[in-house]
């Protein structure tokens, strides 16, 4: 959808690329089709861990600010969304052209309204259920950069989740967590560490892995979790491993890929967990109560139960991780 969007504005001449300098790309997500763009110029910016791995065996990754142009792939988040286009306004060479691209129905039309209002926008191009416009680097946004909020005493940043403050279901989650949960623990999708500052308060703990896939929410977590107890790991979950087998894994995790539901990304997470684990380790998990986890559970834990929650989430203990199959 992105890519027929650029397409159309090349070849309309909406956008022409300038004869040098690098452009970079803030925030594409694999799958993103960047061909019609000179590979060897693009600089792929993003603190998604999954989509920099991915755009890093084709792409640069590394900033290199200033550049001659910049694509701003919207996030869903206004305030994200804002942050981003500030960044790309100070990271491109005065005169170069900043391109603002997005869905509807991730706020492509509010974030246009806001930028007509603090620049000269150009038209915008529709095209695949989105809008395409641009500007040119100058006019200063410097009050559109991210700034961190503090809630209930932790930092988060614009776009991360829950960054309003802890979600019910983490809250459940915490609640439920026994007085001891072993020595060797990790929090996968740590965000930005409610749940970790919860997990160090049990005696016993020794170790404390946060591992968590976006860089702005992991930068939060190491604000507000100063324990030397803890480790933090900007890295995917579902291809994380320990140093050694864990006695505990807690999460929350993400089940949405974009705006789509993706049960398959949970059942991923419970299925890394399984592989963390020591042979009487155990899974704390929150879920929301419509997501299909009961089989996977099943094929991963020889002992499963509900041990807490409420009409919108369930808490789940798993123990006794099955070996993983060959």
């Amino acid at each position: 959808m992105r890519s027929a969007r650029l397409s159309l504005a090349l070849e309309t001449g909406a956008l022409d690329l300038p004869d040098s300098g690098r452009i970079a790309i803030y925030r594409p997500r694999e799958g993103d089709d960047l061909s019609m763009l000179p590979r060897d110029r693009i600089v792929v910016l993003t603190g998604f861990k999954p989509d920099h791995d991915h755009y890093a065996t084709s792409h640069s990754v590394t900033p290199a600010a200033p550049y001659a142009a910049a694509i701003v792939c919207l996030p869903r988040s206004r305030e994200a969304a804002r942050a981003l286009i500030a960044q790309a306004a100070a990271e491109v060479a005065p005169g170069g052209w900043i391109a603002v691209d997005g869905q509807k129905t991730d706020g492509i039309d509010t974030a246009l309204k806001d930028l007509r209002a603090r620049v000269d926008l150009s038209d915008s191009l529709s095209k695949a259920h989105g809008k395409l416009a641009s500007f040119l680097a100058g006019p200063d946004l410097s009050d559109w950069r991210a700034r961190p909020h503090v809630v209930a005493g932790f930092q988060t940043l614009p776009g991360i989740f829950s960054a309003d403050g802890p979600d019910r279901g983490s809250i459940l989650l915490a609640a439920a967590l026994p007085a001891k949960l072993g020595g060797k623990i990790a929090d996968l999708g740590a965000g930005w560490g409610y749940l970790a500052a919860e997990i160090l308060q049990r005696p016993g703990v020794k170790r404390l892995d946060l591992v968590e896939a976006e860089a702005d929410a992991l930068t939060c977590a190491q604000v507000n979790i100063t324990d030397p107890r803890a480790r933090f790991h900007w890295a995917d979950a579902t291809g994380w491993r320990p140093e050694t087998l864990l006695d505990a894994v807690v999460m929350n995790p993400p089940f949405h890929t974009g705006r789509a539901a993706d049960p398959a990304l949970g059942a991923a997470f419970i299925r890394a967990a399984r592989r963390m684990l020591a042979p009487d380790g155990s899974l704390w998990l929150v879920a929301n109560r419509h997501l299909p986890y009961d089989a996977v559970l099943a094929d991963s834990f020889l002992d499963v139960k509900d041990v807490a929650g409420d009409g919108a989430f369930r808490v789940i203990h798993a123990i006794k991780p099955k070996r993983a199959k060959p």
